[in-house]
C-alpha cells in the first residue's frame, strides 16, 4: 500500500489536509442534503433543484454553466484541461410532486424521500470544491462537477448523455456518485431497452360482436410468449412487463391495449438477441384485425471495466485506505453512458442506508465524512495533485 499511496499522492500535505476537512464537513454535507431533498425534482422536472445547486456552487475559480439537458456543470480548472475527471450526481428522484419531502432525524439517521438517492450525492459534489479549497489542494487535470438530470425511470440517462456528448474528447475518467452503498464499486453497466407496445383491434360489443379480436387478449398472448423466452443466466439477462393498460368496459371488446417492457443485460449482444426475439413475437401477433406498434422509450447502453483497470484499482485502494472493504457489482447507473463510449467510469456510494425509492428512505450520518474522504482520495489519484 505504501507504494500505491506514493503513486496516488495521498501522502502529500494538501491531501492530508483535505481529508481532515472532509471529515469535518460531514455534518454540513448532511445539512445541505436536507435542503436539497426538500426541493421537488421528479424526472423531467428538475429545474428548481438545479437552480438551487447552481446557486450553491461556490469557489474562487469555479466556472458554472448549464446545458440543454438541464444539467448544472461546475469546472474547477487544473493545470491541464484535457483528461478531466468528471464527478456526476443525478438531481432527479422517483417521487411525484405532492410527495411530503420532510426530512427527519432519528437515531443517527436521516429519513426522507430521496435523501440518499440522490440528495446526499448532489450535496457532496457541492461540498467537494469547498473542501479542496480549504486545504489548498490543486489538481493537474480539470475537475468537472455535474448535477445531472434524467437518471431515474424514463429519463433515459439524458443528462449524462448530454455531458458525454459535449465533453467526450476532454474526459479522462467519470465517477457517478450515489448517496447509498458506501463500499460498492459498480464497474459493470447493465444495459436496457425499454419498449412501449400498443395493440389495436376493431373493438365491439362483447355479446353482439363476439368473435372480433380483442386487443387485450392479443396483448395477453404477447405477454405469455415473452414470459416463455429462455434467457441466459450468464451474462445475466432479464425481461419484465412493468405496466399494462387498455380496454373500455367489462362488456366491450377492447379496441386498444398497451404494455411497457424492460429488457436488461450486462452484455450488449445478449440484449440485442433478446430484443430480436421480442420483436419476432410482436410480428407474429399481427393479423386477423390486430395491429401492433412498438416504440423505444429507453436505451441504456451496456459496458464494463475489468476489475484490474486502473480506475477500478484506484477506487478499491481508496476504500481500503479508509478501512472500507469494497464490493464489485453490476447495475444501471449514469456510468453506463461513458463506459459505452469507451471512457473509464464507475459508480460509487457515500454512506450506508436503505429503503431507496420509498418514502421512508434513510441514510446513516456517521459515515458521510468518510464518503467525502473517498472523493478526496479519488480526486488526488485520478486528477493528480499539482
Amino acid at each position: 500500500m505504501a507504494k500505491d499511496r506514493a503513486g496516488y499522492g495521498w501522502d502529500r500535505p494538501a491531501v492530508r489536509a483535505a481529508l481532515a476537512a472532509a471529515e469535518r464537513g460531514g455534518p454540513a454535507t448532511a445539512d445541505l442534503a436536507r435542503r436539497i431533498c426538500a426541493i421537488p425534482a421528479p424526472t423531467f422536472e428538475e429545474a428548481e433543484r438545479a437552480a438551487f445547486v447552481r446557486d450553491q456552487f461556490a469557489g474562487p475559480d469555479l466556472q458554472v454553466a448549464g446545458d440543454p439537458a438541464g444539467n448544472v456543470i461546475a469546472r474547477r480548472p487544473g493545470r491541464q484541461r484535457a483528461g478531466a475527471l468528471l464527478l456526476a450526481a443525478h438531481t432527479d428522484t422517483v417521487f411525484p410532486r405532492g410527495t411530503d419531502l420532510t426530512v427527519r432525524e432519528r437515531n443517527g439517521r436521516l429519513y426522507g424521500p430521496g435523501i440518499g438517492d440522490n440528495s446526499l450525492a448532489v450535496a457532496s459534489i457541492i461540498m467537494l470544491p469547498r473542501v479542496l479549497d480549504a486545504a489548498g489542494l490543486r489538481t493537474r487535470h480539470d475537475l468537472l462537477l455535474c448535477a445531472n438530470t434524467g437518471e431515474e425511470g424514463l429519463g433515459d440517462l439524458r443528462g449524462i448523455k448530454q455531458i458525454v456528448a459535449d465533453h467526450r474528447d476532454g474526459l479522462g475518467a467519470v465517477i457517478a456518485v450515489e448517496g447509498h452503498n458506501l463500499g460498492r464499486v459498480t464497474h459493470q453497466a447493465v444495459g436496457s431497452r425499454r419498449l412501449r407496445v400498443a395493440v389495436e383491434g376493431p373493438g365491439g360489443h362483447s355479446w353482439g360482436a363476439f368473435g372480433n379480436p380483442s386487443a387485450i387478449h392479443a396483448l395477453g398472448e404477447i405477454i405469455a410468449a415473452i414470459a416463455r423466452l429462455p434467457v441466459p443466466r450468464e451474462p445475466k439477462t432479464t425481461f419484465n412487463v412493468g405496466l399494462i393498460e387498455g380496454g373500455v368496459s367489462v362488456n366491450t371488446i377492447a379496441p386498444a391495449a398497451s404494455l411497457v417492457l424492460d429488457l436488461r443485460s450486462t452484455d450488449p449482444a445478449a440484449l440485442a438477441t433478446l430484443e430480436g426475439q421480442v420483436r419476432e413475437i410482436l410480428r407474429r401477433a399481427e393479423g386477423g384485425g390486430i395491429r401492433v406498434r412498438d416504440e423505444v422509450i429507453g436505451d441504456r447502453p451496456a459496458g464494463a471495466l475489468p476489475p484490474d483497470a486502473p480506475l477500478v484499482r484506484a477506487v478499491l485502494d481508496a476504500l481500503r485506505e479508509l478501512g472500507v472493504e469494497p464490493v464489485l457489482d453490476a447495475s444501471s447507473t449514469d456510468a453506463n453512458v461513458p463506459l459505452a463510449a469507451g471512457i473509464p467510469a464507475v459508480c460509487i456510494g457515500l454512506t450506508r442506508g436503505g429503503h431507496a425509492h420509498r418514502e421512508d428512505e434513510f441514510i446513516e450520518l456517521a459515515p458521510i465524512g468518510r464518503g467525502l474522504q473517498q472523493l478526496v482520495l479519488l480526486v488526488a489519484a485520478l486528477a493528480g495533485v499539482a
